[in-house]
């Protein structure tokens, strides 16, 4: 993936000699590689979409369980808000 990135970028600087907004272009490129590419992970989190990265790892084990404890917070209030639905996703889940 970074070869991609520094590749197009080394495309858009050597465009960016005739026209500057390719240079604009370049720096755009670096800053969502910077900001989405390096840092995100591949495997997505269980609660997430299957193609959506999900947040980091917790580094401590206090904010492990409070990212574990509000989890099943918000799994308590879907089941209560939405009990057809809960219980169909069990069934699924089970059989």
């Amino acid at each position: 993936m970074s070869t991609i990135v520094m590749s197009g970028t080394a495309v858009l600087v050597l465009l960016g000699f005739a026209d500057h907004t390719y240079w604009l272009a370049a720096v755009a490129l670096l800053l969502l590689y910077a900001r989405y590419g390096r840092g995100s992970s591949s495997a997505p989190t269980s609660g997430g979409a299957p193609g959506v990265p999900g947040p980091a790892a917790p580094t401590t084990y206090k904010a492990y369980r409070e990212r574990r404890d509000r989890q099943a917070k918000w799994e308590r209030r879907y089941r209560r808000e939405r009990p057809f639905e809960a219980r169909r996703q069990q069934r699924e889940k089970s059989g």
